[in-house]
């Protein structure tokens, strides 16, 4: 029987993935299997992938025809994955030796049905830890209740799907596949989702995943078209979360935190080429029209006076269509 199953997407990582597969075999285990999914790599990631699948124990490596984007290479992990409980790793981060075992151990302790822990940032040789904003820990809780308040960092703010461990049966219920297709974002609705219908989850003070920054191939770093997949992300969120039976209450945090995402892309605008930060303008301004228009008010009034006047100067503009050549969609 296979215990846990970690999925691991890789694209074009042929630097750091020798890192990211060491880590695998310092956390091997006979009741593990490690789910490589090649997303069309062109560099020489599949060659280190294809002599993994020989050297690690419990790698098995999946490879995409065409490259679809992290979200769709985690769904065709999760369509892969065997294992009673299912965790996540990028193709250019790494694992603390025997960190799955000790993972998988409070998970099985705690019987939630997903477990978040702390992680540490890695820019070059500098480590900053980042931790789950919630301050209880090792006690069940109810994620629904992990949302709000709106007023500050949540739960849901935290969304890595890597820092965490996930029981089958939220995969058999359909709450782990991402939105296929989003190649940036794919996690802020995932998590909305995983904390509006699962039942409990916990929280681990654990330091045990190094999330690698800073990597230049890496989506957070290249200013094209693909990073405004956040609109298609955070329209899924305000969507699905308007139909929640606790809409009124739940709204306020998700305009609130779209509003400040786009404000945070809007900020730097310089680092996109010309006409991607002219569709992102013009997807922005869009995105606000489709909001409730009670909540924009309260979330502009609610943010910094700079990013506050980005927006509402770009709520005046009159919506223009996306250029079709640079839509996100």
């Amino acid at each position: 029987m296979v215990k846990l199953s970690v999925i691991v997407p890789f694209f074009n990582v042929q630097t750091y993935a020798p890192d990211t597969l060491r880590s695998l075999g310092a956390n091997a285990r006979e009741d593990f299997e490690f789910i490589l999914v090649d997303d069309c790599s062109t560099d020489g990631t599949p060659a280190l992938l294809e002599r993994a699948g020989r050297e690690v124990p419990g790698a098995v490596v999946v490879r995409h025809g065409t490259n679809e984007g992290l979200a769709t290479a985690r769904n065709t992990g999760l369509e892969a994955a065997r294992g009673q409980f299912v965790t996540f790793l990028d193709g250019d981060d790494w694992l603390a030796p025997g960190h799955l075992a000790r993972l998988l151990a409070v998970i099985e302790e705690l019987g939630v049905d997903f477990v978040r822990t702390d992680h540490v940032q890695c820019v070059g040789r500098s480590r900053t830890i980042h931790r789950v904003p919630i301050g209880r820990r090792g006690v069940a809780l109810r994620p629904r209740e992990a949302i709000l308040p709106a007023e500050r960092s949540t739960s849901v703010d935290y969304p890595y799907a890597w820092a965490g461990i996930y029981h089958r049966r939220l995969l058999d219920a359909g709450l782990l596949h991402f939105r296929h297709g989003l190649r940036t974002a794919e996690d802020r609705p995932w998590i909305w989702r995983l904390h509006r219908e699962a039942d409990s989850f916990a929280v681990a003070g654990m330091l045990g995943v190094f999330y690698r920054r800073g990597v230049a191939t890496s989506l957070t770093q290249i200013g094209d078209v693909r990073q405004l997949d956040f609109i298609r992300a955070f329209d899924q969120v305000i969507e699905e979360t308007a139909r929640d039976v606790d809409a009124e209450k739940l709204l306020p945090k998700a305009v609130r935190t779209y509003c400040a995402i786009m404000a945070h892309h809007l900020g730097s605008i310089e680092r996109f080429e010309p006409a991607v930060a002219r569709t992102l303008r013009s997807m922005c301004a869009a995105a606000m029209k489709r909001l409730p228009q009670d909540l924009l008010k309260d979330a502009l009034n609610s943010m910094d006076a700079d990013r506050a006047a980005r927006l509402r100067r770009l709520r005046r503009r009159p919506v223009a269509s996306v250029p079709a050549q640079v839509s996100a969609r």
